[in-house]
């Protein structure tokens, strides 16, 4: 996974329990911020998926150039 996708999911894992808890006291939310959590879950997913795509092209790639030098 590149650094950047790792910081933004960092930063997405820090975003889920700020969905339920307030910074500012440290109390738990009366109404937490679903839209917030699931935009948090969604993203995570998404970086998931990409990094895993981005990773079977590399080594198709790779067996492809392998593959040739024969």
């Amino acid at each position: 996974m590149d650094k950047y996708l790792l910081v933004v999911m960092v930063f997405l894992i820090v975003t889920i329990p700020i969905a339920f808890i307030t910074p500012a006291t440290g109390e738990i939310r009366a109404h937490p911020l679903i839209p917030l959590f699931y935009a948090a879950i969604a993203g995570i997913c998404v970086i998931v998926i990409y990094s895993s795509y981005k990773e079977r092209k590399q080594k198709q790639k790779d067996n492809i150039k392998r593959r040739s030098k024969k």
